[in-house]
């Protein structure tokens, strides 16, 4: 029995350092002596892609949201499929804007100029996220660098793995621990609804078909309500979209919180934040303290860094973002 608990001791402790070591492998100066510059090329190439177009801010940042939690992140979500069957084809990414894609590919391509076959498209994903918070506004923080990209992007791996508009608190904690993220991280990252537009059919159930007694939710601002009954008829054009964040949905702050205390949250799953008491107290403190929500976001950002990433001689560095290296 002794032999059995030792033993069974060692493989815990095992695998225990192996996931500390994983983490380990990712470090704020990895490409220190191979791409010393890899950060800026990234940020200008952000940079000019913003100037072009607003949706580069709110598509790169759910571009990196939806790649880390769907086999890790390693740029699986970049992947172009000529068979349509890739991670990007599955029904809950076809919504991703284009320009997101667009923005790493070019941040790719640039920094290929200067560094070739060094820097894996995961990592440049992982930069440009955080310089898009920047440019809307938000903290800035280090980025942990050193993945590598990965070898599987299949849409028949998306079902069930990101949450849904319609999730309380109990799913949206389930499918965030299965990361190591916290309550308090899963509310952090919430926040970056502060940006982005979402399609009507995300939502339409709040305000035609909530429950028999009451079509409309009746946790929707009422004033809310008309207007989004006005952006959004029933029978809307399917590719007609709104913005997440009623008042300021160009800027990246702690707006988003003050909009679901007065009922004002998009999503069943943005407004549970604020009705359910468990989380109610985490989404006061967010409205009240913008400098609370930006560490928290920061942190939580360095936290979803790290899902299920490849390091060392695992995955590849890809020549091109869109394709496994043949």
């Amino acid at each position: 029995m002794a032999r059995k608990l030792g033993l069974w001791l060692v493989v815990v402790f095992a695998v225990a350092a192996t996931a500390e070591v994983g983490r380990a492998q990712l470090t704020e100066g990895f490409y220190g002596q191979t791409c010393p510059n890899v950060e800026s090329i990234v940020k200008q190439a952000v940079t000019t892609k913003f100037g072009q177009t607003f949706v580069t801010i709110p598509g790169t940042l759910r571009l990196f949201f939806h790649d880390c939690f769907i086999e890790g992140c390693d740029a699986s979500i970049l992947i172009s499929s000529p068979n349509g069957d890739a991670e990007k084809d599955a029904p809950d990414n076809q919504s991703l804007a284009g320009d997101g894609f667009d923005t790493v590919i070019k941040a790719k391509q640039a920094v290929e100029a200067s560094c070739q076959g060094v820097v894996s498209c995961a990592d440049i994903l992982a930069i440009a996220a955080r310089d898009v918070v920047v440019l809307a506004g938000g903290p800035s923080f280090n980025v942990e660098l050193g993945r590598r990209d990965g070898l599987i992007s299949k849409a028949s791996l998306v079902a069930g793995k990101l949450p849904e508009p319609n999730f309380d608190l109990d799913q949206l904690n389930a499918i965030f621990s299965q990361h190591n993220l916290t309550q308090s991280d899963m509310i952090a990252l919430s926040g970056a609804h502060t940006l982005g537009f979402s399609h009507c059919d995300r939502f339409a159930n709040r305000l035609y078909s909530f429950s028999s007694p009451s079509p409309v939710d009746p946790t929707l601002n009422s004033t809310y309500a008309v207007q989004l009954m006005q952006e959004c008829p029933q029978n809307v054009d399917p590719q007609i979209a709104i913005n997440m964040d009623p008042v300021t949905p160009r800027t990246f702050d702690n707006m988003y919180y003050t909009n679901l205390v007065q009922g004002k949250g998009l999503f069943t799953s943005d407004e549970t934040l604020f009705t359910d008491s468990a989380s109610k107290p985490t989404v006061l403190n967010f409205a009240n303290s913008p400098g609370s929500f930006n560490r928290a976001f920061a942190t939580a950002m360095r936290k979803l860094g790290r899902v299920g990433i490849k390091t060392g001689s695992q995955g590849e560095i890809r020549r091109d973002c869109t394709a496994f290296n043949s």
